[in-house]
């Protein structure tokens, strides 16, 4: 990203909204508000007038709504959209629907009076607007030859016991086509982290199953892991693995701290992965902003599990996988759409 100014547009049919998400944004000065809108026909009108880096786009409004605005603007003028939305379980479907439809990531909306947790919003919504300047649609087409690190030399595989996948920033929509590119006899278990609000993960399993041959779903304390069965940690909760002999791996949930100001932890799962399997993994690191995943995946490749990381060219953000591969624990990076085959290949130990 270049050194000059991010600049918003605001689309809000609130007065009070648009004023407090003006006053959060401008108070960081890397950011210019360069205009606001009452709705989804302002907002369209404004974003061809305007031409703004990044929009923050409310659901609720009248004349055109946020999704409708959303599906339009993507196929006219695509860009980066940050969903202000609602933590509540109608919240949840709408802002997955809306990150189905092209939007970079979601915040969770601001409360009009001060409260304990206006701080954690406000920074949050500010360091996702400033990375939503440099993220890569999925409307846009692959940008090929891209610069990146290069990836670990290469090991053999053997036969592997588990799959261990971390997810942020545009991992939705990843996650979404790599449950739906893996076959129904896919013969391990899979466990996977994505950062999201404990109001959303129950919904987002359900979008995945749906969308996937594999049994999908929010994991429990106790549940058992199973071929044919991807559990999605839970908004909240760390999730860890414990493995029992006999009797096979159960999920647990820790309540532990947040990890790099992340809770559900990549970190902490694919510790615990490499703590219970040792070097029988695969773990993977798609999509995200920051660096979560870089220090478990260090943890399990250090016990021989085998690491893939999607490359730039289909990364939302290219940060959690860029992280994992400058500190040299990757063993492959591949485009989004290579990886699906690539797990066959590592848990056949082909």
């Amino acid at each position: 990203m270049n050194d000059s100014k991010v600049r918003v547009l605001i689309v809000d049919d609130s007065v009070l909204m648009r004023k407090l998400l003006g006053i959060i944004l401008t108070s960081d000065s890397r950011i210019e508000i360069v205009g606001t809108a009452k709705d989804g026909v302002d907002g369209l009108a404004k974003v061809r007038a305007l031409s703004p880096d990044v929009v923050t786009l409310d659901v609720d409004m009248p004349n055109k709504d946020g999704l409708e605005m959303l599906e339009e603007m993507m196929k006219t003028h695509p860009l980066p959209v940050i969903m202000v939305s609602s933590l509540t379980q109608e919240g949840a479907q709408v802002t997955l629907k809306a990150l189905s439809l092209g939007c970079v990531d979601f915040v969770a909306k601001p409360s009009g009076t001060f409260s304990l947790d206006s701080r954690d919003v406000a920074a949050d919504l500010i360091a996702k607007v400033i990375m939503a300047k440099s993220a890569r649609l999925h409307s846009l087409p692959k940008v090929r030859g891209a610069e990146t690190p290069k990836p670990a030399a290469p090991r053999r595989l053997g036969r592997r016991e588990i799959v261990a996948v971390a997810a942020s920033t545009g991992g939705p929509m990843a996650l979404h086509q790599l449950m739906a590119d893996l076959p129904g006899d896919f013969p391990v278990p899979i466990v996977i982290t994505q950062h999201m609000p404990k109001e959303f993960t129950a919904s987002f399993a359900k979008r995945l199953d749906s969308a996937s041959e594999l049994s999908v779903a929010e994991a429990a304390e106790g549940m058992q892991l199973r071929p044919g069965l991807a559990v999605v940690a839970p908004g909240g909760s760390h999730l860890i693995v414990k493995r029992r002999i006999p009797g096979g791996a159960f999920c647990g949930l820790s309540d532990a701290p947040p990890v790099l100001s992340v809770k559900p932890s990549a970190n902490i799962m694919f510790s615990s992965v490499a703590e219970e399997f040792g070097g029988n993994v695969v773990g993977v690191i798609l999509t995200g902003m920051g660096r979560d995943g870089t220090d478990g995946a260090a943890v399990l490749r250090s016990k021989g599990a085998y690491i893939i990381a999607e490359s730039q060219e289909t990364c939302v953000v290219y940060g959690m996988s860029k992280a994992a591969a400058e500190a040299g624990v990757v063993d492959e990076l591949l485009p989004l759409t290579d990886i699906a085959e690539a797990l066959v290949r590592c848990v056949k130990g082909v």
